[in-house]
């Protein structure tokens, strides 16, 4: 009796063993597959610092004159030799501007793209500051521009009003200027010719001495510049180190970051030189193994606290996105006019330059009435690569503040297919339009759709809007966007990008289903209920069913024709600890193909993607 038992115990640890065998080696190739699936993101992320490094050295052979923004010697002397050019015209300060915009969305580009544990803090700073000169010294180019152009306003009048008007239009400017030369207290109606934009003013300015000045810039260069990298972005990049214990110790690294030099001339290299060449190639994978994932994880994270308290009508730029560009509204003081004196053009120069004509002035006791400076009623045109979802809210800059406020406008119009919105406006100045970020979310479904190798299609629907991505290989395209179910043309449309340079882009058109850190204040999102598939998801009949927890995947028993929900398994189903190794039971043999032969970048491009736009979180 005592041998049948204990062969009954064997025989039972056997069978028990066997399987226990079973799933600690599909587990160790599972562990060896997971391992060899983040390889890819570390391959990838060496090759991006490969083609920023080319990036660098191709400028530097095309010798055509410009600055390489990033090196503070070049665009520190190119801002100097600027400012010293004087008596530039309109036309030659926008031709100027076209370089200007490029370098400064360089530099906006290289603080996105490099990720920060391979961009040392002085350079952050370093870069922001260029970023700010380049804007200063354009707008105070523009406004240099627009004096030179005012002295000439008597010799540009028209003929029939005697007032000079004049519109110059390019492709990230918009000038519109009227000089009122006759000072007719009956013309109070100015509307810029071929346009529907313009001013009612009252009479006090209709009989002053004035220029109104509307300088739309297509971007934004008033809105305080946001900070690509934050003191709490930094402090998330840690390198974990092993103790002799065995345990693990956290240390905050946030400037020491190993650059590898890249040699342009080849010269004989010593085996010395090569073994620490390979070793600092060795340290920088070492890093980036460890920062990478604590990179990709920052994309998702929620921050616990807004980061300002907004006073009221003041502007919250984490709740709402300036679009369209800014209206620079100016009323400016007439600059002495050019006269001819015996063949000569003579004018009268102001040290002081360009002058803002106060309204309404500081005093009004010289003033009769008290609607003597009635508020002026603008009519602007909204920028038409710009979508808004709803009507636009105008919102005007506070210079003291630094903010944007909504007081001091009123009786707001938007006439939706001619694209033009009217109000009045107590007090000139910077003007521009915003929209509420999340006004597309949360998203109603999302799709994921395999083309072929390295090539996928994503569609984004939301409550407004149907919107389709592809990606290719590390590059993205908008296909088409549907609004109310009709197809909108976009500029954007077949143009490939990188990922953090199209999610610019479609930020800028007024796309955004991108959230923040701080979305999670103004979204209001579902908890995910365990609900059955809708019927119009019920058009393919092989619809499998997984349940994931975040550390656990499983088949289900059920399919979508079960009455009622339960989480039962599938007979034969086998615990995963990824989504991944639990679809590959179920994937058919050319879908893995499709997987196992993708490349890095498309790998790294599609989850940097899904990261930003965090489906599962606000869907």
């Amino acid at each position: 009796m005592l041998l049948l038992k204990h062969k009954a115990e064997i025989k039972e640890h056997i069978i028990v063993s066997i399987p226990m065998q079973q799933d600690l080696q599909r587990r160790t190739e599972e562990l060896a597959e997971l391992n060899l699936l983040e390889g890819c993101f570390l391959e990838a992320e060496k090759l991006k610092r490969d083609t920023r490094s080319l990036a660098h050295w191709k400028h530097y052979i095309q010798c055509d004159g410009s600055p390489d923004p990033s090196i503070a010697q070049e665009i520190n002397t190119f801002i100097s030799l600027w400012k010293e050019e004087t008596n530039q015209t309109f036309m030659e300060v926008v031709e100027k501007s076209k370089l200007v915009l490029r370098l400064i969305e360089k530099l906006k580009l290289i603080l996105m793209e490099t990720p920060p544990f391979d961009l040392q803090e002085q350079n952050v700073i370093q870069y922001q500051g260029s970023i700010l000169q380049l804007q200063e010294l354009l707008h105070l180019k523009f406004n240099k521009a627009t004096e030179i152009l005012l002295r000439q306003a008597s010799t540009l009048a028209d003929l029939d009003s005697g007032n000079m008007e004049k519109v110059i239009q390019d492709e990230n400017v918009t000038l519109y200027v009227w000089a009122n030369l006759k000072k007719n207290p009956r013309y109070k109606s100015i509307k810029f010719a071929g346009t529907q934009i313009g001013f009612e003013i009252p009479k006090i300015l209709a009989t002053s001495d004035i220029a109104l000045r509307l300088l739309h810039t297509h971007y934004d260069h008033v809105s305080p510049l946001k900070l690509v990298r934050t003191e709490q972005e930094n402090n998330f990049l840690m390198t974990e180190t092993v103790t002799d214990e065995g345990t693990k110790t956290t240390e905050v690294k946030t400037t020491e970051v190993t650059t590898i030099e890249v040699k342009t001339i080849e010269e004989p290299v010593s085996q010395e030189d090569q073994e620490e060449k390979y070793k600092n190639i060795v340290t920088y994978l070492e890093m980036v193994s460890i920062c990478l994932p604590l990179a990709q994880l920052y994309l998702i994270e929620n921050t616990t606290e807004k980061p300002f308290i907004y006073e009221d009508n003041e502007v919250d730029l984490c709740q709402f996105t300036t679009l369209g560009g800014v209206y620079h509204l100016d009323i400016l003081e007439l600059p002495p006019q050019y006269k001819p004196v015996k063949g000569w053009m003579i004018v009268q120069i102001l040290q002081e330059g360009l002058q803002k004509f106060t309204y309404p002035p500081e005093t009004m006791e010289d003033f009769d009435t008290e609607n003597a400076f009635p508020p002026i009623e603008v009519t602007l045109k909204v920028h038409e690569n710009v979508i808004f979802f709803e009507d636009p809210k105008v919102v005007r800059w506070d210079a003291e503040g630094k903010r944007w406020r909504t007081d001091g406008i009123s009786n707001v119009s938007y006439d939706a297919e001619a694209r033009l919105i009217s109000f009045s406006l107590e007090t000139f100045g910077p003007l521009t339009l915003i929209q509420d970020s999340h006004v597309n979310m949360p998203f109603l479904s999302w799709e994921l759709k395999p083309l072929e190798i390295n090539n996928v299609l994503l569609i984004v629907t939301t409550l407004f809007t149907e919107i389709q991505i592809q990606i290719k290989e590390n590059l993205c395209m908008l296909i088409s966007i549907k609004i109310k179910d009709k197809e909108h043309v976009s500029n954007l449309e077949g143009k490939w990008m990188s990922p953090i340079s199209f999610i610019f882009a479609l930020k800028e058109a007024g796309l955004n289903i991108f959230p923040s850190g701080h979305s999670h204040f103004y979204v209001v999102t579902n908890n995910k209920a365990r609900e059955q598939p809708t019927e119009e998801l019920i058009e393919n009949p092989k619809w499998v069913l997984l349940m994931f927890s975040g550390d656990r995947a499983q088949r289900l028993k059920m399919d979508e024709n079960s009455d009622s929900y339960s989480e039962a398994l599938k007979e034969g189903t086998e615990f995963h600890s990824t989504l991944y190794h639990m679809l590959k039971d179920i994937a058919s043999r050319e879908a893995m193909e499709k997987i196992n032969n993708s490349n890095c970048l498309f790998i790294d491009s599609v989850c940097h993607m899904l990261l930003s736009i965090r489906f599962l979180s606000y869907s």
